[in-house]
């Protein structure tokens, strides 16, 4: 985790990174800010895996927000939680975004991605990960973080 910087403000209500690892495992949607083409912002809802170090994301190849992402690589992600104030928590990434294996996925062995589709698999699908050959992995390097818990208030 040291290449992500540390937080700086509100750190009396700021995750530890144990609780940050249990939340995200635990959350099954983030939502994903992109720049189009024409410098708009474009946030989507996707279902993602935490690995300790990197964001995954499994997308659509052919989605706008596959697109953005690859064109301009700069990207913030928001998982959250609660209902009321006092209830709220959550993670904001800022980073950067690469292709990871094949684009998109068909299948072929590929050591790095393992893990993180048995994860996506158990995550989600009950168990095996499925390949259809219109999904691709990304991967979040995060460079900043920002957590909250306002249940700690």
């Amino acid at each position: 985790m040291s290449d992500i910087a540390p937080q700086r403000r509100a750190r009396r209500i700021a995750m530890t990174d144990a609780e940050r690892d249990a939340f995200l495992r635990e959350q099954r949607v983030c939502r994903v800010a992109s720049v189009d083409a024409e410098g708009n912002p474009h946030v989507t809802p996707l279902w993602f895996v935490w690995d300790g170090a990197h964001l995954w994301l499994n997308s659509i190849v052919r989605a706008q927000r596959h697109a953005n992402l690859l064109r301009t690589p700069r990207v913030a992600v928001v998982v959250d939680a609660g209902h009321d104030y006092v209830e709220l928590h959550g993670v904001e990434f800022s980073g950067t975004v690469e292709p990871a294996g094949e684009q998109p996925r068909t299948g072929e062995p590929d050591p790095e991605l393992g893990a993180v589709e048995a994860a996506f698999g158990a995550k989600y699908l009950g168990g095996a990960f499925v390949h259809d050959g219109k999904h691709a992995w990304l991967r979040i390097r995060p460079t900043r973080q920002y957590t909250w818990d306002f249940r700690k208030l």
